[in-house]
């Protein structure tokens, strides 16, 4: 698999990122390890996770897949390249969430503990904490960088304002400059084409999107008529409501339904058009691909094989989501 530029560093990473948010809940240890085995030997070795993770667990299972992913990557720690977030509630405490100096100095330290490293690549912020002055987080980031705790900063589910004024703040003090962007980007919610991806081109800001395939919904398996298969990201714990929120809605299926013989004509499955079409984008730099199991990587190990769609096919599937860049970019 060819390595891509990790936006203006001098880094360069696999052109799909292993997303682990399953890992824990969705997917017990063994299949885990097997999703991570069969995408390291497919030439995925960018793996994100989270502090917080899994997905659609509570206090309870918080840290359970770094833990997952720390175990596995014993051994193997100089071959890939390792990003982690930080923000969500990790504990009963005020301070064990949000963007606070102390709370991120706090969960570097506990990352890089069930990890089982002393460095992550890449170092983000999950969320945006609104009572958190950005002068304090670019500050906290900066000292986690200069202590060798990481390499990279990034920032996820950030508005294209927000990242910009931290570049700004960044520039104007001399501190660590966010390196990478994780927005939601997909063929059902392109809103940020508007703003936030142009932005990241033009200050070689690193785009790794999540929610490629829309958390399923584009592999064009679910069914309008029946409910949210059992176990899915559509009925997992507390995740369950928000992903029927953002995609279980009658629009999102008829476009899904739109795409199915754009699909059949190019000799394709959904699942490899939808993330070739994200990966057409040239802000893109390695959609996050989850699974739950090992066997679903082959379509979008397929889709980073066969690179940007075709300017004709890509034109056709603009025009039929069109409708979905003007989304809200909070929904």
């Amino acid at each position: 698999m060819k390595h891509v530029k990790f936006g203006g560093t001098g880094l360069r990473v696999s052109p799909l990122c292993l997303g682990t948010m399953t890992f824990g809940l969705q997917c017990d240890v063994p299949t885990s390890n097997a999703i991570m085995d069969a995408a390291s030997e497919g030439g995925i070795d960018f793996f994100d996770t989270a502090d917080v993770y899994p997905l659609g667990g509570g206090k309870p299972t918080v840290g359970r897949t770094e833990e997952i992913v720390g175990a596995w990557m014993k051994g193997k720690r100089n071959s890939l390249i390792l990003a982690t977030k930080c923000v969500g509630s990790m504990g009963p405490k005020p301070w064990d969430q949000g963007m606070s100096r102390k709370h991120m100095l706090d969960a570097i330290d506990a990352s890089l503990r069930r990890l089982g490293t002393d460095y992550v690549d890449l170092y983000q912020i999950h969320h945006w904490d609104p009572h958190t002055p950005i002068d304090e987080v670019l500050e906290a980031l900066d000292t986690v960088v200069r202590s060798g705790k990481a390499r990279y900063v990034g920032v996820s589910n950030w508005a294209a304002h927000k990242v910009a004024r931290a570049i700004g703040r960044s520039e104007l003090r001399n501190l660590v400059r966010i390196n990478s962007c994780q927005p939601r980007y997909n063929m059902l919610f392109r809103a940020y084409e508007r703003d936030l991806l142009p932005m990241c081109q033009e200050e070689g800001i690193a785009v790794i999107p999540y929610n490629p395939l829309a958390g399923g919904m584009l592999t064009g398996k679910h069914q309008a008529d029946a409910p949210p298969t059992p176990g899915s990201r559509f009925t997992l714990g507390e995740a369950g409501p928000r992903y029927q929120e953002r995609y279980w809605n009658r629009r999102e299926f008829e476009t899904v339904e739109a795409l199915k013989p754009v699909a059949a004509e190019a000799g394709m499955s959904m699942a490899t058009m939808a993330m070739r079409w994200v990966i057409s984008n040239p802000a893109i730099t390695a959609p996050i691909v989850g699974a739950s199991r090992a066997a679903q990587l082959q379509d979008t190990l397929a889709a980073a094989a066969a690179g940007p769609l075709p300017a004709d096919l890509k034109a056709k599937l603009d025009d039929l989501t069109h409708e979905w860049r003007a989304v809200d970019a909070e929904r």
